[in-house]
């Protein structure tokens, strides 16, 4: 991707979300609230994220830096709040709505070695600004509903000199396109100190402060609080940042992010925004969102359901993941309850963790570390008829552990974990056709970066199978991001020994590829080679969750943990 540098356009309009004080405040949630909210009123949005790291992408960094690596349909790793985007607008995001320091450095030092800058001296400003507003630019043009409005989070944290190159381009912005045309919101941290019994504004004081040395006036300062913020401090915040007194707005904790956009609503910031943008659309109608979060607060079911991973600690690594769960819970009027189990854990102590579950599910992953727990699990599940999805390496694991079993196939393993295993069930693939129909090749010595099986993929579903029941179609496209795959030379084994292939998806170069698989004659059993999660919503929800759940809930139902529960019929869209 290499936008063409041109002078900034007036449309879209856009919005600038920064965040001050620390990290991880939530600006990928209120960005995406105050989306949906100008969706709700008539506006056509997209939604921007940059992030000022220098890794041309997250896709190798660990989710200990970084959390969960989202994928878009044209095959992008991108930050996790592209997935918010998604799911809170309902627009399509792609490789233009998300860009880092590493991707806007590389193509300014591409350009200046093809020596397009006339041998001159390349700058921050204006070679690196002028880069930044050009893909600014592009990200937004590329929006395929024509948009009105592009909401742009800038990662990082005011004060940071990481973030400096961003916040000088999009000041110039600022001035470029005129201050009708462009809102500034700041994101800020208002902590409650238990000792002195009061809020301190001195933080989000001293971060509009730095935004404002910049040249940059914030338009909006959203104040994230665990409680209430008294008036009085509000006063003092909007006479220290010069921000109207309505402008300076409590962002507070809830129980569930989607209940954030009426929030918001509350407080008038799709008013505020669209005043200053000078945008009169129709007020906000936030029925069905409300209908959501009353579905979401009012469940008359509740399933637990395990999920064995090695990032447990680390919840955010399963972000999209867990609220596809909650998605499911929408949907299905139940209330889930995620147990995060180590598959460490269970390697040392059993499989005690897993008892009076009534449903398992095992993630993507990488890496040896945790395998034999999650197989451990994956034989738990199998055995004992207990629901279970495993999802891309929970699918490979599957395979692995069924083929050990049943299929005869002794220390059968991934090449990802045992070069040397007798029984390659698992292993790298070196070429295969991507999305867009193009081959891609790679070997054992290729860059990890980029290197993946990635974005939407369709692939053919047998009729009459569990997956078919499941989607109601015989084509469906998921989005990927692997590295390994189902060795074709050990399915006819393993067909033979029970298990079905319920979805392939067609490969000239690499053969078919096993996508999905399921075991006849137990209550539940599935596992794919996609992410499902990465297409879930909350107003649609997803059938692959939806059935997994009421999978769990039969079960709980049969095992008699609860005798009311009825695995009732999907509940319609929202």
């Amino acid at each position: 991707m290499t936008p063409t540098t041109s002078p900034i356009q007036s449309t879209p309009k856009y919005i600038f979300v920064t965040g001050g004080v620390v990290s991880s405040l939530g600006k990928g949630i209120a960005a995406a609230s105050l989306g949906r909210l100008l969706v709700e009123r008539g506006l056509k949005v997209t939604m921007l994220k940059f992030d000022p790291y220098i890794n041309v992408d997250p896709g190798t960094m660990s989710p200990f830096q970084h959390g969960e690596v989202f994928v878009t349909e044209d095959g992008a790793e991108t930050d996790l709040d592209l997935g918010h985007y998604e799911r809170f607008t309902d627009v399509k995001m792609g490789k233009r709505n998300n860009f880092t320091t590493g991707q806007i450095y590389e193509s300014v030092i591409r350009r200046e070695r093809r020596g397009d800058y006339l041998g001159g001296t390349v700058q921050v400003i204006p070679h690196i600004t002028d880069e930044i507003k050009s893909w600014i630019q592009a990200g937004a043009d590329a929006s395929t509903n024509d948009a009105e409005v592009a909401v742009v989070e800038v990662g990082g944290t005011v004060g940071d000199i990481e973030s400096l190159p961003f916040l000088e381009a999009i000041r110039q912005m600022g001035i470029t396109l005129g201050r009708d045309n462009v809102c500034y919101i700041h994101l800020t941290l208002l902590p409650y100190i238990p000792t002195a019994g009061e809020m301190k504004t001195k933080p989000t004081q001293h971060s509009v402060k730095e935004l404002r040395e910049i040249g940059i006036q914030p338009d909006v300062v959203l104040c994230r609080a665990d409680r209430p913020v008294p008036e009085g401090d509000r006063r003092k915040i909007a006479l220290f940042t010069n921000v109207a007194f309505e402008a300076v707005i409590p962002a507070l904790d809830y129980d569930s992010i989607y209940k954030i956009p009426a929030a918001l609503h509350r407080e008038g910031l799709d008013d505020i925004v669209c005043r200053k943008l000078a945008l009169s659309p129709p007020p906000a109608d936030l029925s069905v969102w409300n209908k959501l979060t009353d579905a979401l607060g009012h469940p008359q079911h509740e399933v637990d359901i395990a999920m064995v991973g090695k990032y447990v600690d680390l919840t955010e690594s399963y972000k999209s993941l867990s609220e596809a769960l909650i998605h499911a819970g929408i949907h299905t009027q139940s209330k889930v309850r995620i147990h995060y189990v180590d598959s460490e854990t269970i390697e040392r102590d059993g499989i005690d963790a897993l008892r009076n579950m009534d449903a398992i599910l095992v993630p993507g992953g990488f890496g040896k570390r945790g395998v034999e727990g999650k197989i451990a699990a994956i034989r738990y599940a199998r055995e004992n008829d207990i629901p279970y999805l495993g999802i891309c390496l929970g699918m490979q694991l599957a395979m692995i552990e069924y083929a050990r079993a049943k299929a005869g196939l002794a220390n059968a393993n991934s090449t990802e974990f045992d070069l040397s295993t007798p029984h390659p069930v698992v292993a790298l693939i070196t070429e295969w056709q991507d999305h867009d129909g193009t081959i891609k090749t790679r070997d054992a010595g290729s860059d990890m970066g980029g290197t993946m099986r990635l974005g939407a993929q369709p692939c053919d579903v047998v009729p009459g199978s569990l997956a078919h029941r499941i989607y109601g179609s015989t084509v469906v496209s998921e989005r990927h991001r692997h590295r390994y795959e189902v060795n074709n030379h050990y399915l006819p084994r393993i067909e033979a020994a029970g298990m079905i292939v319920g979805a392939r998806a067609h490969s000239d170069v690499a053969g078919d590829l096993c996508e999905m698989i399921e075991l006849p004659g137990h209550r539940w059993f599935f596992g794919c080679q996609f992410h499902p999660e990465f297409t879930s919503n909350p107003r649609r929800g997803h059938p692959l969750f939806a059935s997994f759940v009421r999978a769990a809930l039969d079960a709980k139902r049969a095992v008699g943990r609860d005798a009311t529960a009825r695995a009732g019929e999907l509940v319609p869209s929202i």
